[in-house]
C-alpha cells in the first residue's frame, strides 16, 4: 500500500473513531440526562414526582422507592467516575492520532470547528480548566 493510499485510510479510521466516540458520548449524555429527570427533586416537581403520584403509594412504598431510585443514582455517579478516566484517556489517544494525521493547520481548524481549542477531543469546557 502507498502512502498516500495509507493516508487516506488513517483518515476514514479517525473519523471512524470520531463518530463512534461521539456516538458513545451522546448514550452517556442520554443516561446522564434521563438519571436527573428521574432523581426525586426537593418540593415535589418533576417527572419523579408525577409517577410516585400517579401510583398512589403509601408512605412506606413512597419512602422505598424514593430510596431505591436514590441508591440507583449514586451507583450511575460511582460508574460514571470510574469510567471517565478511560475515556479521557480514549480522547487524548484519539488526539494524538489525529494530530500525526492533519496538518498543523488542519489540526487548529479542527479544534476551532469544534470549539475545543487546548481541549482533548471530546471534553467539556469545565474539563479542560480542572
Amino acid at each position: 500500500m502507498d502512502s498516500k493510499t495509507s493516508k487516506k485510510w488513517e483518515v476514514r479510521l479517525a473519523a471512524l473513531i470520531l463518530f463512534v466516540i461521539g456516538f458513545i458520548a451522546g448514550g452517556l449524555a442520554m443516561n446522564l440526562y434521563r438519571s436527573r429527570e428521574w432523581a426525586p427533586r426537593s418540593g415535589g416537581r418533576g417527572s419523579f414526582e408525577q409517577v410516585l403520584n400517579k401510583l398512589n403509594l403509601s408512605e412506606e412504598q413512597r419512602t422505598e422507592v424514593t430510596a431505591i431510585f436514590e441508591d440507583a443514582r449514586k451507583q450511575l455517579n460511582e460508574l460514571r467516575k470510574e469510567s471517565e478516566p478511560k475515556f479521557r484517556e480514549v480522547r487524548k489517544n484519539t488526539d494524538d492520532r489525529l494530530k500525526a494525521v492533519l496538518t498543523s493547520e488542519q489540526w487548529e481548524q479542527f479544534q476551532r470547528i469544534t470549539h475545543r481549542k487546548g481541549r482533548p477531543f471530546g471534553s467539556r469546557p469545565e474539563e479542560g480548566s480542572r
